[in-house]
């Protein structure tokens, strides 16, 4: 999905920003909510994504936001691009251009990963997972929209899916969620 009128939003409050390897992230919270995730896990787990040469072909150097919010925030975001009146888990803004940054560096600005934390919840119980394990595959489900991979339904044998758990299951000692 492209655009991100949404991040005008006053709702939406950046918390911190991570930078290394290479990619750049910063992590945002919809006002008065907090999640308990684990900065450097998230990093680590983005970063994993990242050198998987079917994600990033090129190498190139990331900027991309994720954003955590609640299930009337995401509604709002999936009724306004996707015309579904109801929460989803997950949402990608992909925007996928180069800049040159003040250095002299390209930076490819992929996008935007929105969160809903109370669907992450629920799918964690749903499905029979942790918490620590839904996000990870929700952080590497985004970064996948983001690279402009895509699945038409959520079978196990769209390509982008079998990616995505082939990723997940290298990370399995990974702490993305800090109270498990």
């Amino acid at each position: 999905m492209s655009g991100s009128e949404y991040s005008e939003n006053p709702s939406v409050s950046p918390a911190s920003v991570y930078e290394g390897g290479n990619f750049r992230f910063q992590l945002s919270f919809e006002d008065g909510k907090q999640f308990p995730v684990n900065m450097e896990g998230l990093a680590r787990t983005a970063g994993t994504v990242l050198e998987n040469p079917a994600v990033n072909p090129g190498g190139k150097f990331w900027d991309f936001s994720v954003v955590f919010c609640g299930n009337e925030f995401i509604r709002g975001l999936n009724k306004k691009f996707r015309n579904i009146d109801e929460p989803t888990d997950i949402l990608s803004f992909e925007l996928g251009v180069d800049y040159e940054d003040e250095c002299g560096k390209v930076v490819f600005s992929a996008g935007e990963v929105i969160i809903s934390f109370e669907k992450l919840l629920s799918n964690s119980s749903e499905f029979g997972v942790t918490v620590n394990e839904e996000l990870k595959r929700l952080i590497i489900h985004g970064i996948l929209h983001l690279s402009g991979m895509d699945h038409s339904d959520n079978s196990p044998e769209q390509e982008m899916l079998k990616i995505q758990e082939n990723i997940l299951n290298t990370l399995v000692d990974e702490i993305v969620f800090e109270e498990e």
